[in-house]
Formats: structure tokens, C-alpha cells, sequence
């Protein structure tokens, strides 16, 4: 019984670590898409890099990377940052789960 628990475990940690990793390189490209295709517009305010705009599920994106300074940061700051977290956990779980624990199989 505990072999098929143990088994479990390893599948469902490999299954997170695959899935956090795609979302996590999935980001990662579409963020420098996103920087290649930036437009400077022409009245272009202080501390704007550029804009573009994007449209997904019938709905329009305008998107506009801005220099800052920490002060001027807004209330609701969205970070992806779960993917490369979990994808890190999961990876340092598998390397334990693996090598450590089921070194002495």
C-alpha cells in the first residue's frame, strides 16, 4: 500500500512540475513578445517605454510598459510570479522524492 502512495505522489509531483513549467516558459515568451513589439507612440508621456494593443476572447487589451519609481507604484500590482515558484517547489520535490528518499529502493 505504501508503494502505490509513494508512486502517486512521484506522478502527481512530475504532473505539477511539467504543467508550472509550460506556464512558466509560456509567460516568459509572451513577455518578450510583448517587449519586441512595443510601439513608441507619438505624444509620448514621460516614463512611457511604449503600447500596443491586443485583442482575445472578443475582448481589447491596451497594454503600456511605463518606467517608474517605486513611489508611484499602483495599489494592485499583478506579479506572475506562481509559475516559476511552483515549478521551483515541485523540481526541488521531485529531486528529494527521487534521489534522496528513493535512493535506499
Amino acid at each position: 500500500m505504501l508503494d502505490h502512495v509513494s508512486e502517486l505522489v512521484h506522478i502527481i509531483a512530475r504532473w505539477v512540475h511539467l504543467i508550472a513549467g509550460i506556464m512558466w516558459i509560456g509567460n516568459s515568451m509572451l513577455f518578450n513578445w510583448i517587449d519586441r513589439n512595443l510601439e513608441k507612440p507619438k505624444d509620448a508621456k514621460p516614463g512611457n517605454i511604449g503600447n500596443m494593443w491586443m485583442v482575445h476572447s472578443g475582448g481589447f487589451y491596451e497594454l503600456e510598459k511605463k518606467h517608474l519609481a517605486p513611489s508611484q507604484l499602483p495599489d494592485t500590482l499583478h506579479w506572475f510570479k506562481w509559475q516559476n515558484g511552483i515549478t521551483w517547489l515541485s523540481g526541488i520535490s521531485l529531486l528529494i522524492l527521487i534521489y534522496y528518499l528513493g535512493a535506499n529502493r
